[in-house]
């Protein structure tokens, strides 16, 4: 999944399914960005990654993490980076939906 250049990445990492999939339905209805998939280790922690511009990123987010948060779990991190060097997208690659799915 090739992003363009100027596209933001912005990530929330709670732990458990149902806490990631509020914060990623908050981050993907509060903000134009697209969901680029997720990362499950083994001991739970899951991280969410969307891509847009930079203030939908940080709206997305914003609404991530305050979904979480009212749901009284634990948002263990968060970050919106701006201009992403090119080639993180060799690991943000790996973790797309398409590559996940069977």
């Amino acid at each position: 999944m090739s992003r363009e250049t100027n596209e933001a990445l912005g990530m929330v990492e709670t732990f458990g399914i149902v806490f990631v999939l509020e914060a990623c339905d908050a981050m993907c209805k509060a903000a134009d960005v697209k969901l680029i998939g997720y990362e499950n280790t083994a001991s739970g922690y899951i991280s969410v990654l969307v891509s847009g511009d930079v203030g939908a990123c940080k709206t997305a987010v914003n609404a991530g993490v305050a979904a979480v948060e009212a749901m009284g779990a634990t948002v263990y991190s968060h970050v919106v980076i701006a201009r992403p060097h090119p080639d993180l997208e060799k690991i943000t690659d790996r973790y797309t939906l398409d590559k996940l799915l069977p």
